[in-house]
């Protein structure tokens, strides 16, 4: 990995009329914006299709996009849709919010309407896409179909006989519900077209597009009904153990999260086969990964299922770096990045010094007054490293300057940079980032906009509401790339493999 930087920034957080951001026009015109602010790299969260809670790391599938993240305009410009079909639903009550439950009472009404069109538009590239997703398109259509049909609960709601992916039963609920289902698959063709559209686009311009590989698996997911030999399930697909954190002293009966735990003697049995075509298929549409909870690699919590909390969880050994050997072995190399935050034992360190792969190093975590040994301090960080301003569940820049529990921070940090209002505090901070030694420096898009915590994408301590924050229309300021490139320039960073934007 070369000296770099990008921007973090959401695809549900692009700019758009109808509730959400989408793979439109408004993806088009971030890459835009990365590229001429000298940037490398675009960091996005999953794209699956999520569930109760919104959080993209809870995803129905491991494979499918969501929904919501189709352009509708693009519709209309492919002649699947009419303007007054989407014009005539109110999609936002504020441009600055993603609004789910609004989102799922309308938006699949009208993506119906593009689905019932699409063979008389696209039929040969839909039965391309048909075949060359055929290791899980059906069983998702089938999966989405039958929860739709069961009014959106959760898989292990439904009757007995439908909780089992191959039973006769759910073979013959699937012929019943074959319109549905063929709606399901088109929607994930329409899905894909504008993505891999967005990517192709991307490496055009020289901007590489970084995503997420998540640790855990919703239990309420087509991973855990079709395969659940991989997880931790008794003969009649019940959970034995879910996830967790043991007892400590904010939470004296350890936390109980509940995801499904992967069964790793299954997996290393038949050589990671599993968790290895994740890897491959996110691979096709992204340029590097980012191993979410590489701790859990190592060790990970399990607490028995029908617990009510986690006092009688118990740590375990995970599979280690022999899982990305594999992965290796049947890939070849691949570029990553290692989600190494948490307990920093010296397992973790020694584990990410020896895979060869970059951690990630958190400016909002230096600065500590207790903290003597100051291990996030700008100083502290190694070549092969990327160092974030904060990730997805830090507050901003801004929001994390005007907390009360930060205040010996702050002034550390501005004694430390040297910190003044003529610069201004964002860009103090980003000084200290973009002139760190780590090869690669993210940024919060959110801080480039200097927004408050009222912008802050996920809060996993429930004050403010997760996943929801959307920029405003105009936010790609044309005045901040120049400014952003002038620093990429200036630390070294800027991605010298840019290409011109082509005529329209």
């Amino acid at each position: 990995m070369i000296r770099s930087a990008g921007v973090l920034m959401p695809v549900t957080s692009l700019p758009s009329p109808y509730g959400v951001g989408t793979l439109g026009k408004a993806a088009i015109d971030f890459i835009d914006f990365l590229a001429d602010a000298g940037q490398t790299y675009w960091q996005i969260l999953p794209l699956g299709p999520t569930g109760f809670g919104n959080s993209p790391y809870q995803a129905l599938s491991s494979y499918a996009g969501s929904t919501y993240l189709i352009d509708l305009d693009e519709l209309v410009e492919d002649g699947l849709l009419n303007k007054e079909e989407i014009t005539s639903v109110k999609w936002q009550k504020k441009a600055d919010a993603v609004d789910y439950g609004l989102l799922y009472n309308e938006r699949n009404k009208v993506l119906r309407k593009a689905a019932d069109r699409l063979c008389f538009v696209h039929p040969q590239e839909y039965f391309e896409f048909l075949e060359r997703e055929k290791a899980w398109i059906r069983d998702y259509a089938v999966f989405m179909a039958i929860k739709t049909d069961q009014k959106g609960e959760p898989w292990q709601k439904w009757p007995q006989q439908l909780r089992r992916h191959d039973s006769a039963e759910t073979a013959a609920k699937a012929y019943e519900l074959a319109d549905e289902v063929i709606f399901w698959q088109r929607v994930q063709y329409l899905f894909f077209r504008q993505l891999m559209k967005v990517k192709k686009y991307a490496t055009e311009r020289g901007i590489k597009i970084i995503g997420d590989l998540p640790f855990y698996i919703a239990a309420d997911s087509i991973d855990v009904w079709s395969h659940p030999e991989v997880f931790e399930m008794d003969h009649n697909n019940n959970l034995l153990y879910v996830s967790g954190f043991g007892p400590d002293g904010a939470h004296p009966k350890g936390q109980k999260w509940g995801n499904p735990l992967i069964n790793w003697d299954y997996l290393r049995n038949t050589d990671y086969e599993w968790w290895i075509d994740r890897v491959a298929f996110l691979s096709r549409v992204v340029d590097v990964i980012r191993i979410d909870h590489f701790q859990g690699y190592l060790s990970y919590f399990a607490v028995p299922a029908n617990d009510p909390d986690a006092s009688n969880g118990h740590w375990r050994q995970g599979p280690g770096l022999d899982v990305f050997r594999r992965m290796e072995q049947k890939l070849g190399g691949k570029q990553l990045i290692l989600e190494d935050l948490g307990q920093l034992t010296d397992e973790l360190k020694a584990a990410v010094r020896e895979s060869g792969q970059p951690g990630m190093k958190i400016l909002q975590y230096a600065f500590d007054p207790n903290d003597p040994g100051g291990y996030y301090m700008p100083f502290q960080y190694e070549k092969n490293s990327v160092a974030y301003t904060g990730t997805h569940d830090n507050d901003t820049l801004c929001g994390w300057k005007k907390a009360k529990e930060n205040k010996g921070r702050i002034e550390r940090a501005s004694e430390y940079l040297g910190l003044n209002k003529e610069e201004g505090f964002t860009w103090g901070m980003l000084r200290a980032l973009y002139s760190c030694q780590s090869d690669l420096a993210m940024v919060q898009m959110q801080d480039l906009l200097e927004l408050g915590s009222e912008a802050r994408f996920n809060d996993p301590s429930g004050k403010h509401t997760p996943w929801t924050w959307r920029a405003l229309p105009g936010c790609f300021d044309p005045e901040i790339s120049a400014k952003l490139s002038e620093k990429m320039k200036l630390y070294c960073r800027y991605n010298w493999n840019i290409r011109e934007k082509k005529a329209d």
